[in-house]
């Protein structure tokens, strides 16, 4: 995809403690009426669909939550309806974007202006150069941490997959907190990411070894 064929407005799905990354996909269920309209709007036109996280995870009944400034753009690239309904999609990582503003509309469902110039690498092809070594340590302690959680994990699947893919797959899957995430998502490359990730893990193992309760 070249950068002249991004859209300057797309629709926005406001979703906690879940975040895309660019070359990675995760599987939608939609049955809200407002975000079927949504998907019904998208399959229309470019088959867009920018996903942000809101900022107030702990009341859930704000219809207009504040939203985070970075989102990521998704695609959908499966798409089915069932008899309750309900659509299942698949949504592909595209780019990442910065929230101009909000745009006001008639749907059921929010609108934004976006940005996309501070993450226009999302769009290279080319993989990022880390070696596997680099994150035998993060690996342990995220194994440990998803145990922990009750997580399940298939992790030789995870391994087989390249380092870029790995760590954004377990970016997404982590336990980590909705603010945690909204870190990893805005770190602009992967060895960022990386580091930010055992940085988060470690207060995590440091909150294990002093035997608090880790909420």
């Amino acid at each position: 995809m070249k950068k002249d064929e991004l859209p300057n407005i797309i629709p926005v799905f406001p979703l906690s403690n879940f975040i895309i990354f660019p070359k990675t996909t995760v599987p939608l269920n939609i049955f809200e009426p407002r975000y079927i309209e949504m998907i019904n709007d998208s399959m229309k036109t470019n088959k867009f669909i920018g996903m942000i996280q809101p900022k107030n995870s702990k009341n859930s009944e704000i219809a207009t939550p504040e939203l985070y400034k970075i989102g990521c753009l998704g695609k959908i690239t499966s798409f089915k309806e069932l008899d309750d309904g309900r659509y299942l999609i698949d949504l592909k990582g595209i780019i990442r974007f910065k929230i101009i503003n909000e745009v006001k509309t008639e749907k059921l469902y929010r609108k934004c202006e976006v940005n996309f110039n501070d993450f226009l690498n999302d769009l290279d092809e080319k993989k990022e150069n880390l070696k596997f070594s680099d994150l035998e340590l993060i690996f342990k302690d995220l194994k440990l941490l998803f145990e922990k959680r009750g997580f399940i994990i298939n992790w030789k699947a995870l391994e087989k997959q390249s380092l870029d893919e790995t760590i954004n797959a377990l970016a997404m899957a982590s336990p980590f907190s909705l603010e945690e995430k909204q870190v990893l998502l805005e770190a602009i490359n992967l060895d960022l990411r990386k580091n930010k990730i055992a940085e988060i893990l470690s207060t995590y193992t440091y909150d294990e070894y002093q035997n608090t309760t880790l909420q």
